[in-house]
């Protein structure tokens, strides 16, 4: 791996800790299998030689993020402590949380936060009537950006040149029938709703499901984050949407913006 260096704040070659990057990846890796898994298998999905990965995966082990009958391997509940921490430090859910939680109860719907990391958007909280949690999205689902409500509502923070750019970039690879890929509709689409402060996109990300998302802006007016409610089709209509649940985001964003940071 190259070495890194760093110059007036960039990385320096003696900053980067290599056996760490690998530990991460290998962690990561476990999320592309639902069944515990070997150590050639996890080593092939780290993209990384046999020796190591058993090195990693035997520390990871004795530190209890790791269980083994010998053969498979799988993580154990111990890794939900590396989530946990980001959770309770992020000041984005411990603000949104509340917020969410009352939009849900008014809308009788799902209401979720989401940032944008990398290409993807990441569901970080979300508010569900009576606490139930059944149906919409988990804490940690991802999604690509450019074919959600989320997602648009987040990329509406660059402007027009960058906003070009990222799209061309993108791996836009169609989740549905409905699912806009043409990078010249994506723009149009994301500056129509930026100039009109909200996003609605609907069976793009999911064949049976819509949704209305609105960026949150922190104190500046920068755009740190995307609440949404998303619904069944069969349930209810986008004008219905944007009548019923647009103002209830709109006032939850307004409502935070002084207390973000």
């Amino acid at each position: 791996m190259p070495k890194l260096k760093r110059e007036n704040g960039e990385v320096r070659a003696t900053d980067f800790v290599e056996s760490l990057d690998r530990g991460l990846r290998l962690l990561q890796a476990f999320g592309e299998s639902t069944a515990p898994i070997s150590l050639s298998e996890i080593a092939r999905e780290a993209d990384l030689p046999r020796a190591t990965a058993r090195r990693i995966l035997f520390t990871l082990q004795h530190g209890g993020f790791v269980s083994s009958d010998g053969k498979l391997f799988a993580l154990t509940p111990q890794v939900l402590t590396l989530a946990g921490s980001y959770l309770r430090s992020n000041q984005v859910v411990a603000v949104l949380q509340p917020v969410l939680d009352r939009i849900s109860a008014e809308a009788l719907e799902i209401s979720s936060l989401a940032v944008l990391d990398g290409d993807d958007v990441v569901f970080i909280a979300r508010g569900s009537p009576m606490r139930i949690f059944t149906g919409g999205v988990d804490i940690g689902y991802r999604l690509p950006s450019f074919c959600t409500a989320v997602g648009r509502a987040l990329l509406g923070r660059l402007d027009d040149a960058e906003l070009k750019t990222k799209l061309a970039s993108l791996r836009r690879e169609p989740l549905t029938p409905q699912t806009v890929t043409d990078p010249r509709r994506l723009l149009a689409a994301i500056t129509a709703d930026r100039a009109r402060g909200y996003s609605l996109v609907d069976r793009e990300a999911e064949p049976h499901f819509r949704s209305i998302a609105v960026p949150v802006r922190r104190y500046d007016g920068t755009i740190v984050a995307a609440i949404n409610i998303g619904t069944h089709v069969d349930r209810i209509s986008t004008e219905e949407m944007v009548k019923r649940f647009l103002p209830l985001l709109r006032a939850g964003a307004e409502e935070v913006k002084t207390r973000l940071l």
